[in-house]
């Protein structure tokens, strides 16, 4: 069996968890394979997210099913999302993204009081920018939550995100 050295054409199987009560949007660049075959956001087990949100919102999200998660992320005021609708990828490497097509952030943004947008990795920062510059001044780069950003503890993590979170 040969091993799939080239990038694929991946599509976001993912709808927005929005609703019109949001106030921050928090936008990925792309589910990474675990997360697309457990059918929801972050769902590899290395991911820090799902921590991460434990530890600011005072719910266990770590043990939530997906539907739970999404309705405990409304009752946040937060949507989440991707940048990226489609593109070419190597497994779940956003290094390796190239012919990105994104999703319609700004249909999210029309729908709610959206106050900031947190930006999970350099990667969907850099791409958001690019394809809605119009949005910038909500934009923020947080530091990714991904497996692949091991110099950041999930405590720095908690920090960075938990200061994003509050302002």
């Amino acid at each position: 069996m040969q091993m799939k050295n080239k990038p694929e054409r991946i599509s976001n199987p993912f709808p927005p968890v929005a609703d019109e009560n949001a106030r921050v949007l928090i936008l990925g660049s792309l589910p990474s394979e675990a997360s697309r075959a457990a059918g929801f956001y972050y769902m590899n087990p290395r991911n820090r997210f799902w921590s991460v949100m434990t530890a600011l919102l005072g719910e266990d999200f770590t043990g939530m099913n997906s539907s739970e998660k999404a309705a405990a992320l409304k009752r946040h005021r937060i949507a989440l999302s991707d940048v990226i609708s489609s593109c070419e990828i190597h497994r779940s490497s956003d290094a390796s993204i190239k012919d990105a097509r994104c999703t319609d952030s700004p249909a999210i943004l029309a729908a709610a009081p959206i106050q900031k947008i947190l930006l999970n990795g350099g990667k969907a920062y850099a791409l958001f920018l690019k394809h809605f510059p119009e949005h910038a001044d909500l934009a923020r780069q947080m530091p990714s939550t991904s497996p692949a950003n091991a110099r950041l503890s999930l405590d720095d993590l908690v920090e960075e995100w938990g200061k994003a979170l509050k302002k």
